[in-house]
């Protein structure tokens, strides 16, 4: 770094300078999944803080525009459907386009949000032009091999997320956990930056009697909930098990899915009883969150689990693994309930040790509210933001515009 160039980054360190920041994605909204509300949560908040967003996403099928104002603008590539996830897109190499687009207009940092092939040209267009650049680890696709028949792939597919990872100059994840989890596997400059909730839409107010009868259940009854895709991956499994076991002692309770996948048609057809609610956005699955009495969530291929933190944010008991955002978050037996991954009994087992004591299982609601309170969208936003400003130092990168600084 030269002298004048330090001197510029002193000057102005007490109201950091506004970034030119392009984000590249597979996932966006109007895509339903964590990655993309999350990703979309940054960007909003990295706006307001004054940054200028160039977003790189796949084009959507039909009548997909690019989206443009003074601080946001948007390149469409071409795409295709994910395997297993039909309903989100793969973007496609853009090497060329990029290419030619950062040496006409140079970012101040490239973020890359996914590994796929859109990610990895843009690794390499940002590492050619000697760009700073960040990734976010939000997928355990190493994880989910063994859930769609190429286990026998996970040490390959682990390979390449560290080397894709590897060549950044800072990765971001969502919990201590998996921090340590990549440190070990030979992944480097990792940074802790957990999700944070909107407690304004997520809230126990939130709840409707007249959602609740049309699931059939009145106000003594117990819902227990399930948000998410209905998928081998999710571990869906040991929740109808352990709500089947449950219903026996139990005979008032109901399960609600929301969410869709590959395995919705079977569910429905083999447990008819079930709820079904299908995709839920918005005010809505707010709503469908605060109406249920405890949440379900057995999935342990999470790098984090919005889910598991909208729940809290609900007021409901959670009854997870300890793993990911609920092995952070939940102190078993205070805000909720935690089991060990090795032991799918104890899953139904802690279900009923709420079931059966109801004012403790609204208590846990209650502390878990008071939890998931303090887990704003600023903090985050903040958080990545000086991540950011980190990379820029260390790597003695230039400012577009130097003088440009946030606003409040």
């Amino acid at each position: 770094m030269n002298t004048e160039s330090h001197l510029q980054v002193e000057r102005i360190s007490s109201t950091r300078p506004a970034l030119n920041i392009a984000v590249v994605t597979e996932t966006y909204p109007p895509d339903i999944n964590g990655v993309a509300h999350t990703l979309s949560k940054i960007v909003e908040g990295l706006q307001s803080r004054g940054h200028v967003i160039w977003l790189v996403r796949p084009r959507q099928p039909g009548t997909d525009v690019a989206r443009t104002n003074d601080t946001y603008q948007e390149v469409l590539v071409r795409g295709l459907p994910i395997p297993f996830y039909r309903q989100l897109r793969l973007g496609l190499p853009a090497k060329r386009e990029l290419l030619r687009l950062w040496a006409r207009q140079r970012p101040d940092i490239v973020h890359i949000a996914t590994e796929g092939p859109l990610g990895w040209s843009a690794l390499q267009v940002a590492r050619k032009l000697k760009l700073p650049i960040s990734t976010d680890f939000r997928t355990n696709f190493h994880a989910y091999s063994q859930h769609y028949g190429i286990g026998w792939l996970r040490g390959a597919i682990l390979g390449y997320m560290k080397k894709f990872h590897n060549a950044a100059h800072a990765t971001m994840v969502p919990t201590a956990a998996l921090e340590g989890e990549l440190a070990c596997s030979g992944f480097k400059r990792l940074a802790v930056v957990p999700r944070g909730i909107d407690t304004a839409l997520f809230s126990p107010t939130q709840r409707l009697t007249v959602l609740r009868s049309t699931w059939g259940a009145g106000e003594q009854d117990r819902v227990l909930l399930y948000v998410g895709r209905l998928a081998v991956e999710k571990n869906i499994g040991v929740v109808i098990q352990s709500y089947r076991a449950l219903k026996l002692r139990h005979p008032d309770i109901r399960l609600v899915l929301v969410g869709d996948g590959p395995m919705r048609t079977e569910l429905q057809q083999k447990h008819p009883d079930i709820v079904f609610a299908g995709f839920r956005v918005g005010q809505d699955l707010a709503q469908h969150y605060a109406s249920a009495d405890m949440f379900l969530f057995a999935s342990k291929t999470e790098t984090f689990g919005n889910v598991t933190i909208e729940a809290m944010a609900s007021g409901l008991a959670v009854v997870a693994y300890r793993h990911a955002a609920a092995g952070e978050l939940i102190k078993s037996g205070e805000n909720g309930m935690l089991v060990d991954p090795a032991n799918d009994d104890g899953f139904e087992a802690a279900a009923h040790t709420l079931l059966s004591a109801p004012q403790t299982m609204r208590a846990m609601g209650g502390q878990a509210w008071q939890t998931a309170h303090s887990l704003g969208w600023p903090k985050v936003v903040e958080k990545t933001e000086s991540i950011f400003h980190k990379i820029m130092l260390e790597q003695g990168a230039p400012y577009a515009n130097p003088w440009v600084v946030q606003t409040a």
